[in-house]
């Protein structure tokens, strides 16, 4: 941007603020045209959340589909499937499980509780299959479609239940189901996932319950007949993993085909098919136009706050040496990144009523701390030039306020709507303030590091990436109590992606790294507090 005079720099960044608002505004609009047509209901079955999607056109009467999420999932992930069944005739029941989503009851103990966790499972599983029951307009036929967690606990629904007229498991997993293939059973994997994982789809299809019976078991062929009940299909969706497959077309179209199949089998009378929900591209233009239009309000506000002579929120102390030595560097980023977990084997973290949350919350604060200590130490050694915080000018402290407010509501509102849940149900808004004290300790050193002067190129990157790996070495000292870590990395590495761009924009907005810390421990907070799972202690 230094080439480019000012006028050039405000001319691109309108017109990037234009693409940015066309992008965010089409995504929005083709994620919410998508329920045109349709009637929602939002609902409980007892204090179980409950949605039910319904054409809005009359009918006689119409065969339903409870759609069930998996672990630390919610309601709104299972949308697409929701709408796709709707639009083909069918009636759509989405729920939360307790400790998710908004559901305001824990699930009990912890996973190593594994009865009783199945027991309140299953339990809301099968009040949501009564709930369906007696719904106005059905005709008594239900199907199950489950993802991950749940498609083990809707197999065993189907086992249990003869009357379940077809099942639907995406990346159906082991969790103890006998291996026997329910009434009419369509198992759906993404393309991405371990092979591990797919060979239970496959042997479950296959239907002998031995390690080889699914080794003839073709992707896309069907065995059995849908009147019999003996159906039996196993699908990959190309190009998808644990969580891009709910949004897959292979899998929209593959599970709502074979909800059609098995419900015209046993007299269901549906219209013609009608296109299915593939709303991943949409999904994606949003977050990415969202994020993206911070760009042009960091330098709206950047100007704006330059133009009044705002002191900005830093000061700088005596100009130090160039850049760390490699080895300094190494000893300030890897040391806290390896240390962390160690130490963290000697430290009780069962204090606070959220799954996991409150070993985050420790992982985050302790390797914050030692950062800041380290930094500290070579600041005081005459190698590190200091930051020091002072109260910033009210130009400064708004825009700060703006940046925050657009890197949290501005992009978790059409998350919670279309995507997952992020209201904070009972009982987890004081979790979030629990979670932000360990959060803001690791994002105020990591950003004071990072956009120091005297970091190095790929600083920001490299300690995303030595954070990341201290969880992965956290998970493999612990793996029976810490294994669930592995599945939300994924979702932590994206939020580093989307937050880390944000940082940088807050920076150009206030001349601060703080107001980027903030904003980025308030979301991952928030998302922690929300997310997982709630439990009982």
């Amino acid at each position: 941007m230094g080439l480019l005079s000012g006028r050039a720099v405000a001319v691109l960044a309108t017109l990037f603020a234009l693409a940015a608002l066309l992008l965010a505004g089409r995504s929005l609009q083709s994620l919410e045209a998508a329920r045109s047509g349709l009637v929602l209901e939002r609902t409980q079955a007892g204090t179980m959340p409950v949605t039910v999607f319904r054409p809005a056109d009359p009918a006689p009467a119409r065969p339903a589909v409870v759609i069930a999420h998996g672990f630390a999932g919610s309601q709104q992930l299972m949308q697409a499937f929701a709408v796709s069944a709707a639009r083909n005739g069918m009636v759509a029941v989405t729920f939360d499980f307790p400790g998710h989503g908004r559901h305001p009851q824990p699930l009990p103990g912890s996973l190593q509780e594994h009865d009783a966790l199945l027991a309140s499972l299953l339990g809301a599983l099968g009040d949501a299959v009564a709930f369906a029951r007696t719904l106005p307009g059905t005709d008594g036929r239900i199907a199950l479609l489950g993802h991950s967690m749940a498609s083990d606990l809707v197999v065993r629904q189907a086992q249990a239940d003869p009357s379940i007229v077809a099942t639907v498991g995406v990346s159906l997993v082991y969790g103890g189901a006998r291996m026997e293939a329910p009434r009419n059973l369509l198992s759906i994997y993404g393309s991405l996932e371990p092979e591990a994982v797919q060979s239970f789809g496959r042997r479950m299809v296959g239907t002998a319950g031995n390690e080889s019976a699914g080794a003839g078991v073709e992707p896309g062929r069907t065995l059995g007949r849908f009147e019999e009940g003996t159906a039996r299909r196993f699908v990959l969706a190309p190009g998808a993993e644990h969580i891009g497959v709910l949004y897959h077309g292979t899998s929209q179209q593959e599970a709502i085909a074979w909800l059609r199949q098995a419900f015209e089998a046993t007299g269901s009378v549906l219209p013609v098919a009608m296109p299915v929900d593939t709303r991943g591209l949409a999904i994606a233009g949003l977050l990415a136009g969202t994020v993206a239009l911070a760009w042009p309000l960091s330098l709206l506000l950047g100007a704006i706050r330059a133009r009044y002579r705002s002191a900005g929120a830093v000061a700088r102390g005596p100009t130090a040496p160039g850049r760390l030595a490699r080895r300094e560097w190494l000893w300030l980023t890897l040391g806290p990144a390896l240390a962390t977990p160690l130490l963290l084997r000697l430290v009780p973290s069962h204090f606070l009523p959220i799954l996991l949350g409150d070993y985050l919350l420790l992982h985050f604060g302790l390797c914050g701390l030692l950062t800041a200590t380290a930094a500290a130490w070579l600041a005081r050694q005459g190698r590190l030039e200091p930051l020091t915080v002072q109260w910033p000018a009210p130009t400064t402290a708004l825009a700060a306020l703006l940046m925050i407010a657009w890197a949290t509501l501005a992009i978790g509102m059409p998350i919670d709507r279309h995507i997952f849940n992020l209201w904070p149900a009972d009982g987890r808004g004081p979790l979030i303030l629990a979670l932000l004290a360990g959060t803001v300790c690791w994002a105020m050193a990591d950003e004071a590091l990072t956009r120091h002067p005297q970091a190095p190129r790929f600083a920001y990157a490299t300690t995303k990436a030595l954070f990341i790996g201290s969880l992965v070495l956290a998970v493999a000292m612990d793996l029976s109590r810490l294994f669930f870590l592995v599945i939300i990395i994924p979702a932590i590495l994206v939020m580093f992606i989307a937050y880390g761009l944000l940082s940088r924009c807050c920076l150009r907005a206030t001349g601060s790294p703080w107001t980027g810390a903030i904003a980025s421990a308030l979301a991952f907070a928030w998302g922690i507090a929300v997310t997982f799972p709630a439990i009982s202690r």
